[in-house]
C-alpha cells in the first residue's frame, strides 16, 4: 500500500472512532508495524492534522474536516448496490435520497470505472414493493423515529384478522420479506409483523420510550441467543422445557 493511501486510511480510522485506538491496533488493521504507525502519526501531526494522544495510550482525532473520500472499485460497487436496495425496497423519501447518492457517485466516476460499475453482477428487483407498501414503510419509519405507537389491522398466516396497538421498534429485512419488530401492548411482549400482511396502519398520538429491556437491539440479542441455544446440542433439554412451558 502506498504511503498516501495508508495515511488517508489512518485518518479515516481515527476520525470514525469515539475513543482512542492504540498503535498496535492500528498496525494490525493496516498490516504494518507499530513503528510505521508512530512515524505516520508524526507525519500527520506535522501536516496540521489534529491527532491527539501518545504512544501507550492511543490516538484519536477530535474535530477535523476530511477531504472528499476516494473509493476503490469494490467499495463503489458496495455503495451503489446498497443505494439500489434502499431505492427499491424502502419508502419514497429514502428512495429519493438513495437515487441522489447514486447520481452523485456516477457523476464523479472516472471513465475507466464507469463501465465496470455499470456491469455490477447484481440486479435489485422492486416488483413486490408497490406504492401501498412504500406508504406503509414510510409511515412506520416516521413512527419509529418519533416513537409514536401505531394501530395495525393485521392478517396472519391463517388469514385471521386482528387489531393491534404496538410500539414500533424497527424494520428488519430478513432476506425475503420486510418485518416490523414491535412491542405488542396486548401481549406485553415482542412481536413480528410481516409488512405484506399489514392491511392498514395508523399512527397514534400515544408516545412510547425504549429501554435496555425494550428496544430493537434487545430483541436482536434475544434472537441471537435463541439460535445459539438451538444450535448447541447440550442445550436441547433446556430448549424443550422452554417450548413446553
Amino acid at each position: 500500500m502506498h504511503k498516501s493511501q495508508r495515511l488517508f486510511q489512518l485518518v479515516n480510522i481515527l476520525k470514525s472512532r469515539r475513543f482512542a485506538i492504540t498503535a498496535a491496533e492500528l498496525a494490525s488493521r493496516l498490516n504494518v508495524s507499530p513503528r510505521t504507525i508512530y512515524r505516520d502519526i508524526q507525519h500527520l501531526q506535522s501536516s496540521g492534522v489534529p491527532v491527539e494522544g501518545e504512544a501507550g495510550t492511543g490516538y484519536l482525532i477530535a474535530h477535523y474536516d476530511l477531504p472528499p473520500m476516494m473509493f476503490n472499485l469494490e467499495e463503489l460497487q458496495a455503495l451503489l448496490l446498497g443505494s439500489k436496495m434502499v431505492s427499491a425496497w424502502t419508502d419514497p423519501q429514502l428512495a429519493a435520497h438513495a437515487q441522489s447518492a447514486i447520481t452523485k457517485i456516477n457523476a464523479v466516476l472516472p471513465e475507466h470505472l464507469k463501465q465496470q460499475v455499470e456491469e455490477l453482477p447484481y440486479l435489485v428487483s422492486s416488483f413486490s414493493h408497490d406504492e401501498s407498501h412504500q406508504a406503509t414503510t414510510l409511515l412506520l419509519r416516521q413512527a419509529i423515529n418519533c416513537k409514536n405507537c401505531v394501530r395495525l389491522d393485521y392478517q396472519d398466516a391463517k388469514q385471521q384478522a386482528s387489531l393491534r396497538d404496538v410500539e414500533p421498534l424497527g424494520l428488519v429485512y430478513w432476506g425475503s420479506k420486510w418485518t416490523l419488530i414491535a412491542y405488542c401492548q396486548l401481549r406485553n411482549d415482542y412481536r413480528e409483523f410481516r409488512l405484506d400482511r399489514i392491511q392498514t396502519v395508523a399512527k397514534l398520538s400515544e408516545l412510547f420510550a425504549t429501554t435496555t429491556q425494550k428496544s430493537l437491539n434487545h430483541y436482536m440479542e434475544l434472537v441471537k441467543a435463541k439460535y445459539l441455544d438451538l444450535a448447541n446440542p447440550t442445550s436441547t433439554d433446556s430448549c424443550s422445557k422452554k417450548v413446553n412451558k
